[in-house]
């Protein structure tokens, strides 16, 4: 598959919603919530996939998914979003530029993101430990959601308290796909086996 489209949409946070309506129907419920407040040079630097919702999008064999976060001289932030897929010899290392900007500058929680012109999607912060090591990021139509950490495995106990947290918020998290590392992905294992969480 050549690098475009699809693969730039398998990355994390690169494409949340993108303009898109609604994949299902969303019954009544109470909105999403972002946490109150995000300091985004905390929030820069890289972060590391460890498990998202599938999309049609979504190519499976992305393997060690991450995304450098830059905070730009006028508020802006670059988005620098890459993953490893797997080839006959080796690997591809595919990779995608992109801006993101502050949505609702008081709380700093939920951003816009654009990779393509015009094209934008939503990026809400819906958790986020006290030293930004851990983050839960979603889409306020429950469509989107990805897991991320700053060390490429996570601790289960910590995994299961994102997904608490989502389910909170009314997430389907059934939905969820654990990321497989670089080396993982390149040896195709089981889904578990091949996941970031320890």
């Amino acid at each position: 598959m050549q690098f475009g489209l699809k693969t730039s949409l398998t990355f994390f946070a690169a494409t949340v919603c993108l303009a898109m309506p609604p994949m299902f129907p969303v019954q009544a419920q109470s909105a999403v919530q972002s946490v109150p407040f995000v300091d985004l040079k905390l929030y820069t630097g890289s972060w590391y996939e460890i498990a998202s919702f599938e999309t049609m999008f979504q190519d499976r064999d992305c393997a060690g998914t991450s995304a450098t976060y830059t905070l730009n001289p006028d508020g802006t932030i670059k988005v620098w979003n890459q993953c490893y897929v797997p080839t006959f010899n080796g690997y591809r290392l595919d990779r995608i530029e992109g801006r993101a900007w502050v949505a609702e500058p008081n709380s700093q929680a939920r951003l816009k993101v654009s990779f393509f012109g015009p094209f934008e999607g939503d990026y809400w912060v819906l958790a986020l430990d006290e030293n930004y090591q851990y983050a839960l990021v979603g889409a306020p139509n429950r469509n989107y959601l990805w897991v991320l950490s700053r060390d490429p495995v996570m601790s289960e106990s910590v995994y299961q308290s994102l997904l608490d947290t989502a389910r909170s918020q009314g997430f389907d998290v059934s939905r969820l796909r654990l990321t497989p590392s670089r080396e993982q992905g390149l040896n195709q294992g089981s889904a578990r086996a091949n996941s970031q969480v320890r």
